[in-house]
C-alpha cells in the first residue's frame, strides 16, 4: 500500500525538578494499547505542532506547558500509516499532571527507562536522550 496517510503527531519531554521525566502508557484498546510514551498526541487540523502539543497535554494530564524548543522529528511505518513524531522539550507551568484519559503515568529516572516497552519512534527517542547532549543542558531546567 503506497498511499498510506501520513499523521503528524507530538510528544512532550517534560522534566521535574528532580531530575525525574514523565511517561505515559498508552490506555486499552488503542493503537499501540499498554505501551509507554512520552505524552501527546496528533495534529489536528492547522494548528501548529507547538499548539498540537500543548492541546494533547493539557486534554490528557491537566496540565498547562511551556513548549521550550523543538527537539527531534522522528518519521517511522506502520502497516497502515506513517507518522512523523515531533519531539519537544517543555516546561510545566501550572497544575499537577493527573491521567484524565485513564492511563497509567510515571515521573522515572532516564536510567531506569529500559525498564519499560515503548513502541519503535519512541525508542529513537530514548536514543536520542541518551546519547545526545541534550541531557546535560536541559534535564534539570
Amino acid at each position: 500500500m503506497e498511499n498510506k496517510p501520513h499523521v503528524h503527531v507530538t510528544a512532550g519531554i517534560i522534566w521535574r525538578q528532580d531530575g525525574c521525566l514523565l511517561i505515559t502508557r498508552r490506555p486499552e484498546g488503542r493503537h499501540l494499547s499498554g505501551f509507554w510514551e512520552f505524552p501527546g498526541g496528533k495534529q489536528e487540523g492547522h494548528e501548529s505542532l507547538e499548539d498540537c502539543i500543548a492541546r494533547e497535554i493539557k486534554e490528557e494530564l491537566g496540565l498547562e506547558i511551556k513548549v521550550a524548543h523543538h527537539l527531534l522529528s522522528v518519521p517511522y511505518e506502520y502497516d497502515v500509516k506513517r507518522i512523523t513524531l515531533h519531539v519537544f522539550h517543555c516546561l510545566s507551568t501550572e497544575g499537577q499532571p493527573r491521567p484524565l484519559e485513564g492511563q497509567d503515568m510515571r515521573w522515572i529516572q532516564l536510567d531506569e527507562i529500559s525498564r519499560y516497552a515503548f513502541p519503535p519512534a519512541d525508542r529513537k527517542v530514548i536514543q536520542f536522550l541518551t546519547h545526545s547532549t541534550y541531557l546535560s543542558k536541559h534535564r534539570k531546567s
